[in-house]
């Protein structure tokens, strides 16, 4: 695999991190705009680029069961994301706007957004790539895409208000129900 398949690659697995921090930050507060893309470019980038390192060395042993289950982690961890993200948004408004997220969140962010990162490891085990080479770029692109993400999510949360965290939860809903019907066949 070459340098811009791995490049095009990233850059495919870092939309769901891309999104989620639009989301995310839509709920944080204006003074927390910096540290909360930073936040999620560091959460994100490292995992997505952790996952691939785990799947591949983990690919032999655990291949069916990732590959069997992975859409639905993904797809629960983001329901559930989202389903709070709504019944917080009758208490976001611009008083009211998360200063951070807790590190549980970070995680089950993180963890949610790099599940395909981790398969993608497994399948790393079967080709020519150097697993070190690829778990950097897909790292660095998903920290770049993540900061990007998270600062225009502010923009947008400020046009929008009080409404940025319903929004957010029903995006990542609509994101979690893609994946589990395009890892299903339905889409």
């Amino acid at each position: 695999m070459g340098l811009l398949e791995l490049l095009l690659l990233a850059v495919g697995l870092a939309m769901d991190a891309f999104a989620v921090s639009i989301c995310g930050s839509l709920a944080l507060a204006p003074a927390s705009r910096f540290s909360g893309a930073l936040r999620f470019g560091i959460w994100f980038g490292f995992f997505q680029a952790l996952m691939p390192v785990v799947g591949f060395f983990c690919a032999i042993r655990f291949r069916s069961y990732i590959e069997t289950y992975d859409h639905w982690i993904a797809f629960i961890l983001l329901i559930y994301l989202g389903i709070n993200m709504l019944r917080e948004a009758d208490a976001a408004d611009s008083c009211n706007l998360k200063q951070h997220y807790n590190i549980r969140e970070m995680l089950t962010l993180a963890v949610a957004t790099s599940i395909d990162a981790l398969a993608v490891g497994v399948s790393f085990a079967f080709l020519d790539v150097d697993i070190w080479t690829a778990a950097g770029l897909i790292g660095l692109v998903t920290f770049i895409f993540s900061m990007v993400g998270g600062l225009a999510g502010f923009r947008l949360g400020e046009r929008i208000g009080s409404r940025a965290t319903l929004v957010g939860g029903c995006v990542l809903i609509i994101i979690g129900t893609k994946i589990l019907l395009e890892h299903t066949g339905w889409l």
